[in-house]
């Protein structure tokens, strides 16, 4: 700053042991008021010119971004390899379900159904039975029911989240 200042080139003033700097204002021509009013044109035209290009700076931007995140042309053809390889085994393994000859009868499917329906009676039976006791023994226990479960070691439907299957 102190070069500058020899050289005539920013102007310096001292105040006590402070220093300052500015511009010599002796280097530039005088500017008459029809020069100011054309570089105060010029600065709003040039401002409007850089934000059109900040913004059209963001929107390539946004643009390269969204082309950076899609697939390239050879990740596109691996992919469509996998998937057309994914899908023959599928096909292969719809046609060995489709060949089977071990198909369920209407007959034994039926009987399923009812062993199903059977069974699930059953436990809601035994389920509800059991529910019945332990409300009894309940009426006379000091303690909750599920100390007393506890403390005789029965797991309920809802511990194992299991349910009776729906008729």
């Amino acid at each position: 700053m102190e070069l500058l200042a020899l050289e005539g080139k920013i102007k310096e003033k001292t105040y006590g042991k402070q220093k300052i700097y500015f511009a010599n204002q002796d280097q530039f021509k005088d500017v008459n008021d029809s020069d100011l009013k054309a570089m105060d044109g010029q600065i709003s035209e040039l401002g409007a010119e850089l934000q059109s290009l900040t913004q059209s700076c963001r929107q390539l931007d946004a643009e390269l971004k969204e082309l950076n995140s899609s697939l390239t042309t050879e990740d596109m053809v691996a992919e469509i390899k996998e998937l057309k390889a994914e899908n023959s085994g599928y096909k292969a393994r719809l046609e060995k379900i489709k060949s089977a000859t071990n198909h369920v009868t209407p007959e034994e499917k039926e009987k399923v159904y009812k062993e199903r329906d059977v069974y699930g009676k059953e436990w809601k039976k035994r389920k509800r039975l059991a529910s019945d006791m332990i409300n009894a023994i309940l009426e006379g226990y000091p303690k909750s029911k599920k100390e007393l479960l506890e403390e005789v070691g029965v797991e309920t439907d809802e511990d194992c989240k299991v349910a009776p299957p729906s008729t």
